[in-house]
């Protein structure tokens, strides 16, 4: 299935602020809105490829991937929408939300999805290299043992709300509509607990530490996020759990520097090496390797190992490792070491090279060549 641009699906230009974007979501949602278009799908789809759109286009991180991979760098686009945008449909609708009775369904008898979480974990730059296995502790709400996370002390239950007969919310007739509000006996939740458990004070969930195992994958970069489905807080009157995302941080590494899947490094080589050429050994993420030096090698030449870079966090391939050569100039030098090098100046020719040309054959001073370039 072909998944319409996003801000094609909400009438808004790419430039689109916030506030825009928010609005469009607005009058989209109004107008689609199933409640108010019974049995129509074509009214019921316009109003999911609205929420789907404004889902992505409401986040920056999302927004920001989408504005530069398309539909394929926020999961293709088909089949991703987050269901729990509609969690906050009241409030994306200034207070409208329970119009046409969604917030009724989403807080039908207080069921709601817990919060998601976030952890923040560093790992070294081999780590991600080779991927690696840890364990979390993470601190979080679960439901309570004692009560079942019902809320009610044990051998009790939780009674229908009497104001509005279990459904979290009142409805009157205003105009042709039917306006639907959160019942303020209840707070929305559809039943009142009389005698509230001991342990949890009639919330339903305790804070308890959970150790998780969280696998990461090799070639994994800083910022990118692992969603561990289902392991962040419980919701609360038995509602489904949120996520837990692990957002990753690698340490630097003191000779490889990244850039994208590639290694970029600098090796420092001595000057007779670079003139006469020779074999040098390389670092790299696994093992040592060699490459060949040609005569004359220029400083800061690049040469690339195919394959020897960091692998791709999606598995396909490795990227390559780049290395520059550098003259290692010698700070302290032998009586025998500095009278070769003497020798070696006195068959070199007196003259400065000139880096505005590649001209060789030209042996004229440099100054004088800057006269002719300059008039």
């Amino acid at each position: 299935m072909t998944t319409r641009d996003y801000y094609e699906t909400l009438g808004v230009p790419r430039t689109a602020d916030e506030a825009a974007i928010k609005s469009a979501y607005r009058k989209m949602a109004l107008k689609f809105h199933p409640d108010r278009n019974p049995d129509d799908e074509t009214a019921e789809g316009r109003f999911k490829e609205a929420a789907e759109a404004y889902a992505i286009l409401a986040d920056p991180e999302k927004r920001s991937r989408y504005d530069q991979f398309g539909h394929a760098g926020v999961g293709g686009g088909a089949g991703g929408l987050d269901p729990t945008i509609f969690a906050d449909f009241g409030d994306i609708l200034g207070g409208l939300g329970d119009l046409f009775g969604s917030g009724g369904r989403a807080r039908r008898g207080g069921v709601r999805r817990g919060s998601d979480l976030q952890y923040d974990l560093e790992i070294s730059f081999e780590e991600a290299a080779t991927g690696t296995e840890t364990t979390l502790q993470i601190p979080r709400e679960e439901p309570c043992d004692s009560c079942d996370g019902s809320g009610a002390a044990p051998g009790t239950t939780p009674q229908p709300c009497s104001h509005c007969r279990g459904r979290g919310q009142i409805h009157f007739q205003q105009g042709f509509f039917t306006v639907a509000r959160t019942c303020s006996h209840c707070g929305g939740v559809g039943r009142t607990i009389t005698n509230p458990c001991q342990t949890c004070h009639g919330n339903g969930r305790i804070a308890r530490e959970r150790k998780l195992t969280v696998k990461v994958p090799a070639g994994i970069a800083t910022a990118q996020r692992l969603r561990l489905t289902g392991e962040g807080e419980h919701g609360g009157r038995g509602g489904p759990p949120g996520d837990l995302y692990v957002v990753v941080h690698v340490h630097d590494h003191p000779f490889f520097h990244r850039d994208g899947d590639d290694l970029l490094c600098d090796l420092p080589v001595t000057y007779p090496t670079l003139a006469l050429g020779g074999d040098i050994a390389v670092p790299t993420l696994t093992e040592p390797t060699t490459i060949q030096i040609p005569k004359g090698t220029q400083p800061d030449t690049r040469f690339r190992l195919r394959g020897k870079g960091m692998p791709n966090v999606s598995g396909r391939g490795s990227g390559d490792l780049y290395v520059g050569v550098k003259v290692n100039v010698p700070h302290k030098l032998s009586r025998e070491q500095t009278t070769l090098i003497e020798t070696l100046d006195t068959t070199m020719p007196d003259r400065v090279l000139d880096p505005l040309t590649t001209d060789t054959a030209d042996d004229r001073p440099f100054f004088d060549r800057v006269k002719d370039i300059f008039g």
